[in-house]
């Protein structure tokens, strides 16, 4: 596979490919009607299946640029906290006060990644960036039950989780 570099994209274009992942796991766990601990079961889920991306397509360099590898834990949680706090602002930055905004922003963006992968992307890497995308919301999506009492009863996956998944799957040119 082609080694992307860095400077094959746009800072914004970087961004967009890293924020991607992150940012569809929490529309996806804002699709369901979760309590409090399914909803950190699910953000949980999240952090835990985008990092997971490197070791689940280890010969990937586009997902090795989006998610670095550290070996000195105290870099990798600077690194994220830097990342977290970057996202934030492009969250506030865009008017982001609610769900429903949340899950428009992460459909507008799945599109945006779309474009880029299409005129930037190795065809091959492209098209695992975009099952790592749904792998990310997969896992959060299954990471909870929906409904029920005490996670006792209730469905896997919830309609609207269904719902954004499909929407995703379709920003992203994905059948």
């Amino acid at each position: 596979m082609a080694q992307p570099s860095e400077s094959l994209f746009t800072d914004d274009e970087q961004m967009a490919l890293t924020m991607l992942p992150t940012l569809v796991g929490s529309a996806v766990a804002f699709s369901s009607k979760n309590g409090p601990l399914g909803t950190v079961k699910e953000m949980m889920a999240n952090a835990k299946a985008a990092v997971a991306g490197v070791q689940d397509y280890p010969g990937n360099s586009l997902i090795r640029m989006v998610v670095p590898h550290f070996e000195d834990r105290a870099a990798a949680m600077a690194a994220a906290k830097e990342m977290r706090e970057k996202q934030m602002a492009i969250l506030t930055d865009a008017g982001i006060s609610s769900k429903e905004q949340m899950q428009d922003h992460a459909r507008t963006q799945a599109a945006v990644v779309h474009d880029v992968l299409v005129a930037k992307a190795d065809a091959d890497e492209a098209a695992d960036y975009r099952r790592w995308v749904l792998d990310v919301a997969d896992a959060v999506a299954n990471a909870a039950k929906e409904g029920g009492f005490l996670g006792i009863g209730g469905e896997e996956v919830g309609d609207g989780e269904e719902q954004m998944m499909a929407d995703i799957a379709a920003a992203l040119g994905m059948p």
